[in-house]
């Protein structure tokens, strides 16, 4: 597998960014609540990304993204996959800390240790097919499912869900995905 060095620089300087605003570890008052609990051993494995809210740290994948979790030690492994407008393989691979008291629904996430950002498990399919993932200040969202390609009626369903807890759903672009 390739590995991008431009991917790399833009994840360090936006892991910087997105942890120093992260820093704070005391959620807004309006913050938006996460699922019950997650059965880890169920999350674990491979999601594709099936939209997101735009961010930098993604900017240079174009199709194809992924996310697959594993078990490492208390906590979990975390690598990002996707492939460029060249048709480049990226990777990252960072860590997951489960936040204490959260039932497994919130996560510590870091490809740039030790700085670390919220991932906040919003709504979750009761079979574990697809998830709505975002932080409490809302800027970051993203809908990850196990098949490579989501139904539309499935995908606007979790965008309404988005939206009912702040969200604005309009923001939310489709993801490229392709056999």
């Amino acid at each position: 597998m390739q590995y991008s060095n431009q991917f790399s620089r833009v994840l360090t300087a936006v892991g910087i960014a997105f942890a120093l605003a992260a820093c704070n570890s005391t959620p807004p008052a309006n913050a938006p609540p996460t699922v019950a609990s997650v059965d880890v051993a169920r999350y674990l494995g491979t999601w594709t990304q099936q939209g997101m809210v735009p961010n930098r740290f993604q900017k240079m994948c174009a199709r194809n993204t992924t996310a697959t979790y594993a078990k490492d030690g208390e906590g979990l492994s975390v690598t990002n996959r996707c492939i460029d407008a060249d048709g480049k393989k990226v990777e990252a691979v960072g860590v997951a800390k489960i936040v204490q008291g959260s039932n497994n629904a919130k996560l510590r996430v870091s490809f740039f240790r030790p700085f670390y950002g919220d991932y906040w498990i919003l709504a979750l399919d009761p079979d574990y097919q697809w998830v709505l993932v975002g932080d409490p200040a809302r800027e970051n969202g993203w809908v990850l499912s196990r098949a490579n390609q989501l139904d539309g009626a499935t995908y606007n369903a979790i965008l309404d869900k988005a939206a009912a807890l702040g969200y604005d759903k309009t923001r939310f672009v489709r993801s490229t995905n392709t056999p």
